[in-house]
């Protein structure tokens, strides 16, 4: 005997949706979903063309989250690093002795504390990261000015300004 069957799952997130109708009874509602659809692929694409531009050294991506973390906030431990970046001291300690066999990441003494190590980033580094800035916003710039019209140009102007609120969310 042969049955055939359908089956409809319909997963809704929830959160900031309460009081709501569903999607299909609620243009602005379907509109929003299906912006904050296309948004998420097309920023992904655009994120992975950026990251194809520069060489990271392969980096993995506890290491790039390392040494960018270092970047912006300066010198730290590796327990501070680890406690920023949400991961046990043990596993910091592999990725920052990882880095510094890369000649990525170098340790001094902390002038507050002796007993520990705080660590910055090499020159070299600096380096890298500086090279691979100028390499993703040069193709950024190129692909801007001969995709874009002046228009097309103040159009995205203004999308920035909203993508950066968002960001800001």
């Amino acid at each position: 005997m042969k049955v055939d069957f359908e089956v409809y799952l319909h997963i809704r997130y929830e959160a900031g949706m309460k009081n709501r109708l569903p999607p299909q009874h609620d243009p602005e509602t379907a509109h929003a979903l299906a912006l904050a659809a296309e948004l998420r692929v097309v920023a992904g694409r655009l994120i992975r063309r950026l990251r194809e531009q520069a060489d990271d050294g392969d980096l993995t991506t506890s290491q790039k989250s390392v040494v960018l973390h270092l970047d912006r906030e300066g010198p730290a431990t590796v327990t501070t690093l680890a406690r920023a970046l949400g991961m046990r001291p043990q596993s910091m300690g592999a990725i920052v002795s990882a880095l510094q066999g890369a000649g990525l990441v170098e340790g001094a003494p902390d002038p507050a504390d002796g007993r520990q190590t705080l660590l910055s980033l090499t020159p070299a580094c600096r380096d890298m990261i500086a090279t691979g800035r100028a390499a993703r916003q040069d193709w950024l710039f190129r692909a801007i000015r001969s995709k874009l019209d002046r228009d097309e140009e103040e159009q995205l102007a203004g999308a920035v300004e909203l993508l950066r609120r968002l960001a800001d969310f």
